[in-house]
């Protein structure tokens, strides 16, 4: 059983500093995770939107991490870009380097890097890209999946891999995930979510699209701001692992 896990969320998606969600349902998940993934303006998000998500999230405990992710605002990065490898560097050192200069100025640090998106399941298998992602964290852990290309290049550069869970996404028999869209992609009922986050907590295991279980060893979990319900669902998950005597710590 793990002593303690992350619980990791994806925040400053909102394109204004002024629209509600910066205000309200942001604020509402830094009261209930322990680590923020924020939008470093590739993919959502801008310096107004950073600010106050990193100000917010000094202010609740929570680490702050830069959510990095091609340089694509109309699809939300959740479209592959076939970006050369010299040019997705550059990309992810500025938009951790712009995070961290925000992060400074507003009581807070950047911990660490977890891509977005299309790149996030890209780097999985794109050696290249992950390669490339690696180049650009500096020296920054780095958050990915179970068996990615992304963390074993991580691990041989030195930099620490972090092993990444989803809460509200379906998993493939072979640990990636049900690509959105399709059928299961989504977990949006919160006992069921409750219920897998702490199998994978206490078992390293969840179960399948298909039915059956994949293996999963996770330090942080992730419940994304955008999956319906997303509050209650975060604050279900928390409320199931504190009851079961799962320490909730930050990873970084």
């Amino acid at each position: 059983m793990a002593a303690s896990i992350d619980l990791n969320c994806d925040l400053g998606e909102d394109f204004d500093a002024w629209l509600p969600g910066v205000e309200g349902l942001d604020a509402q998940l830094l009261g209930i995770v322990t680590s923020a993934n924020v939008a470093c303006g590739f993919h959502a998000g801008d310096e107004r939107v950073m600010a106050h998500v990193c100000r917010t999230a000094a202010r609740h405990g929570v680490s702050v991490g830069a959510h990095v992710s091609y340089a694509d605002r109309q699809n939300f990065g959740r479209r592959f870009v076939d970006v050369p490898a010299d040019e997705l560097r550059d990309q992810v050192a500025r938009q951790v380097e712009t995070l961290r200069e925000v992060a400074h100025a507003n009581g807070a640090r950047v911990a660490y890097v977890k891509p977005h998106g299309a790149l996030y399941n890209t780097v999985v298998h794109h050696e290249d890209q992950a390669r490339a992602v690696v180049d650009g964290v500096g020296d920054l852990p780095l958050v990915g999946l179970p068996g990615s290309a992304v963390l074993a290049l991580a691990t041989a550069r030195g930099l620490r891999a972090v092993t990444e869970a989803f809460a509200d996404r379906g998993y493939r028999a072979d640990g990636t995930l049900v690509p959105r869209g399709e059928p299961g992609a989504l977990v949006t009922d919160a006992d069921e979510v409750a219920a897998r986050v702490l199998r994978i907590a206490t078992a390293g295991l969840v179960r399948g699209a298909d039915g059956r279980d994949v293996a999963v060893a996770a330090e942080s979990v992730c419940v994304h701001s955008d999956t319906p319900g997303a509050v209650a669902l975060a604050a279900r998950v928390r409320a199931a692992l504190l009851t079961a005597g799962v320490e909730l710590r930050a990873f970084a």
